[in-house]
């Protein structure tokens, strides 16, 4: 019998493991959150029990952990954690859903349009009406 290996259907889904069959982003998390604990360990070990400066060290080293590791849907969880922020909290509750009505936009132009005609001609008399005025007057009278 051959040996099957088993091939995602979907290979955006796949990602690119540097070390210990972790991603950079994984690294990157775990590194910090190293970074973080284990001087906060050994700083409480100097003071108190071993047992409690673990219990410690794993609670601050666990969120970063926690970062590199969950992705829902192909968003990690500060991706997740933004839209929740936003939708509880920034967003308004009620948000009607609105459709733009195409029709109402081309009577609104169309409205404007005609002020803009209306305008115009208005003031095309008005010159008209002001320049018969203006011949009327002087050298123009006496023919």
């Amino acid at each position: 019998m051959a040996n099957y290996i088993p091939v995602p259907r979907d290979l955006t889904r796949v990602k690119t493991k540097i070390i210990f069959n972790l991603t950079k982003r994984q690294i990157l998390c775990f590194g910090v959150g190293a970074l973080m604990g284990v001087p906060v360990f050994f700083l409480l070990k100097r003071f108190g029990n071993v047992s409690f400066a673990s219990l410690i060290m794993m609670m601050i080293m666990l969120p970063m952990f926690f970062l590199g590791t969950y992705e829902k849907h192909g968003q990690p969880l500060e991706v997740i954690a933004k839209h929740f922020i936003e939708t509880k909290f920034i967003r308004p509750k009620e948000r009607p859903y609105r459709t733009d009505n195409y029709y109402a936009v081309l009577m609104r132009q169309a409205w404007a349009e005609e002020e803009v005609q209306r305008i115009v001609f208005s003031e095309k008399r008005k010159e008209t009406g002001r320049s018969k005025r203006h011949f009327s007057v002087g050298k123009f009278d006496k023919e």
